[in-house]
């Protein structure tokens, strides 16, 4: 420690030192720097009392996604002050880690208690900014530990919405133990009721740890022009759980449950969820060793069609057992020869409107594969063969769906070449708008050809997954890919790919699997591209076209397009452009549009943009805006606007949000005040902001 000022007088004995006159203190342990115009102190007890005081001390760094970074020291100034061992009392005075001497934000109040390292409270307080107080806190609790865990209330917050009325909330967290913590949150609807949000976090050991979140809302439903009411609330839960067992057994779960998709369309505050209508659940058990993988896995999936409760699909597993090989190479002598295996047993349940199988319903499947290479003369020759072993313990009727106890045998042979021909390439000169230097043209081509044979009864499969989707074929598949390097110095760059592949088909109908005048979706359309185009039988697929453009690193083009000849027209194209410039200007948009046909994939035709002004992560003003836009209904379905300003201590953010789909018409304003090293408070949760 070290004392200064323009009088001191010390009592060697008692310990007793008076000072006056510009009275510096400095503790170089933990970094307290305090001057005052006069100061009682007791060097043996560290006890005292100074006058007219200004201080700082460093401020603990927490490095948390979201959080606004400040290396500034905290900074506080009183009447007086009184230190007690390492404990300090601040009176009539406030705190901030803003610059003096205009500080953005205080907390002031009659009397703050300090414990460096520990904690900070604050009594009768108000925060302030720009000397105008906006809270009122009867006691205010910061901790100051490396790792903080204390109960307390979480601060209030308060916003509009058109279709919710004010919003208010208010939360409270619960520091069971050092393993256990939970949090309530509840915010008010004057206008349709009470929401509810409830996490619970555990850590019971090293090596597992769970988290539940539940989200509900008591609503007392949208007001109808006839003055009743359309109610629209409900319930969601997530459980995340994952545990290192023991003997090289791991577990982990992810489950979700949503009570409708009215209720999410309703009250969520993402654009993507609100128009995501599935809901995945799954769990397993599972151990790795050598080449080999045991999993024990229970899952549901379930497809909401619509916003009543009876137009979903609903998938289930329970239990399924799998067992898979990876590829291990049985052979090196004239051709090396791999083998590889994927095998499962287990029960299932479909269950959707006028469908629905037994509740247990046996599925046996075991594919095992034989592959080898073969280089000769430039080209590269991958031959494989997988035999498909499937049965199952009931079937379907072609015509009225209805399922039949009666057992499905299905044992498919499965031939694959891939041929890959030669590399072509060419060096240039680069011209000076791309940086000058050197580009590499670079071609690449491949040739495949696939049989498969033994799937008789594809119409009377029931559907669950990916392996019920295999389809008798004889088909051929070309792929040319076009690559561009841009050598800048020593700096190499793929600057432009451009991949077009199409398949021919020899047996148009699949063996009779194929149902004219309806949408078919076999294992030889979905590897091709997204998007269904068979509803009849057809001798070839659209050309497929991927080209990926970054001239710059700055800059970014992808447009992905499918033609089909068939028609002829372009099926469905999507393209995403998105730029930075100096750091400042950023920007995206983003069209895409799917021309389908009956028992195709339906139309769409939507735009995507978005921009953005302003450096992340500096002091400064951020201004940003996204927004998606449906051609075919001509509205606006989503926007947000977000002006911020960030200082060297503090961040103040304004948001925007519009909502237009299905009855949900609404605006929203929100608003988050940000405090460096300590947190953020308001109805704009950080997860949410642009910035």
């Amino acid at each position: 420690m070290l004392l200064t000022a323009d009088e001191i007088d010390y009592n060697e004995q008692t310990g007793d030192a008076e000072a006056r006159g510009n009275v510096t203190f400095e503790n170089f342990e933990n970094g307290e720097k305090l001057s005052a115009v006069r100061m009682e102190y007791n060097l043996k007890e560290e006890t005292g009392r100074f006058y007219e005081i200004k201080g700082s001390a460093p401020g603990k760094v927490e490095y948390r996604p979201g959080l606004l970074m400040t290396n500034n020291p905290f900074v506080f100034q009183g009447r007086w002050a009184q230190k007690i061992k390492n404990r300090y009392i601040l009176y009539d005075g406030f705190v901030t880690n803003c610059k003096i001497p205009k500080p953005w934000w205080r907390l002031t109040g009659p009397r703050f208690d300090i414990i460096p390292g520990q904690r900070a409270l604050a009594y009768k307080s108000y925060f302030k900014v720009r000397r105008i107080p906006i809270l009122y806190t009867p006691v205010f609790y910061k901790s100051l530990e490396e790792e903080p865990r204390r109960s307390g209330f979480l601060t209030p917050n308060a916003g509009r919405s058109t279709r919710l009325g004010w919003m208010y909330g208010l939360g409270y967290f619960w520091a069971i133990n050092r393993s256990y913590d939970a949090m309530y949150r509840t915010r008010i609807f004057t206008q349709r009721g009470m929401s509810h949000e409830v996490d619970f976090r555990g850590k019971p050991r090293a090596g597992t740890e769970f988290g539940f979140t539940l989200y509900g809302v008591n609503d007392r439903g949208r007001l109808q022009d006839d003055g009743t009411r359309f109610k629209e609330g409900g319930y969601q839960y997530h459980i995340s759980a994952k545990s290192n067992i023991g003997n090289g057994w791991t577990g982990f779960a992810n489950i979700n449950y949503l009570s409708s998709f009215l209720f999410r369309q309703a009250f969520t505050q993402s654009f993507n969820e609100a128009i995501f209508s599935e809901v995945n659940s799954i769990g397993y058990l599972s151990k790795s060793w050598s080449n080999y993988s045991f999993h024990v896995v229970i899952s549901r999936h379930q497809l909401f069609q619509g916003s009543q409760k009876a137009d979903q699909i609903v998938i289930r597993k329970l239990p399924s057992f799998e067992f898979y090989a990876r590829d291990r190479q049985l052979s090196k002598k004239i051709l090396p020869i791999w083998f590889s295996m994927e095998s499962s047993a287990g029960f299932f349940r479909r269950q959707q409107l006028l469908f629905e199988t037994r509740s247990f319903t046996e599925r046996l499947d075991a594919a095992p594969r034989l592959s080898t290479a073969i280089d000769f003369k430039g080209f590269r020759i991958l031959p494989s063969m997988t035999l498909h072993g499937t049965a199952y313990g009931a079937r379907r009727d072609q015509e009225t769906f209805q399922v039949f106890g009666r057992n499905l045998n299905r044992f498919a042979s499965d031939f694959n070449i891939d041929i890959v021909t030669p590399t072509l390439e060419k060096i240039f000169d680069a011209p000076k708008w791309l940086g000058g230097g050197k580009l590499k043209h670079v071609i690449e081509s491949r040739v495949g050809l696939r049989r498969v044979d033994g799937v008789n009864r594809f119409r009377e499969t029931l559907r669950l997954d990916e392996i019920d989707i295999l389809n008798n074929t004889t088909e051929g598949e070309i792929a040319i890919i076009n690559r561009i390097y841009a050598k800048r110095g020593d700096q190499i760059d793929e600057i432009l790919t451009w991949q077009v592949w199409q398949r021919r088909y020899f047996d148009p109908t699949f063996g009779g699997a194929v149902v004219t005048g309806q949408r078919n979706v076999f294992a030889s359309t979905i590897g091709l591209t997204g998007y269904a185009f068979f509803n009849g039988p057809r001798n070839y697929s659209p050309v497929v076209s991927a080209l990926r453009l970054k001239p710059l690193p700055s800059t970014a083009v992808e447009w992905r397009t499918d033609y089909d000849p068939l028609f002829p027209r372009v099926s469905n194209s999507s393209i995403t452009a998105d730029f930075r410039i100096k750091q400042k200007y950023s920007g995206a948009i983003g069209h895409n549009q799917v021309r389908g046909g009956q028992g195709q994939s339906p139309n769409a035709n939507q735009m995507l943009a978005r921009a953005g002004w302003g450096v992340e992560g500096k002091p400064g003003w951020r201004v940003g805006f996204n927004a998606v836009y449906d051609y075919r209904i001509s509205t606006l379905q989503f926007a947000t606007t977000e002006v911020s300003y960030t200082s060297d201590c503090c961040g103040l953010s304004f948001q925007h949000r519009r909502f237009s789909f299905g009855t949900r018409n609404e605006n929203q304003f929100l608003v988050s005040f940000s405090v460096a090293n300590i947190g953020s408070f308001g109805t704009l949760r950080k997860q949410e902001r642009m910035f």
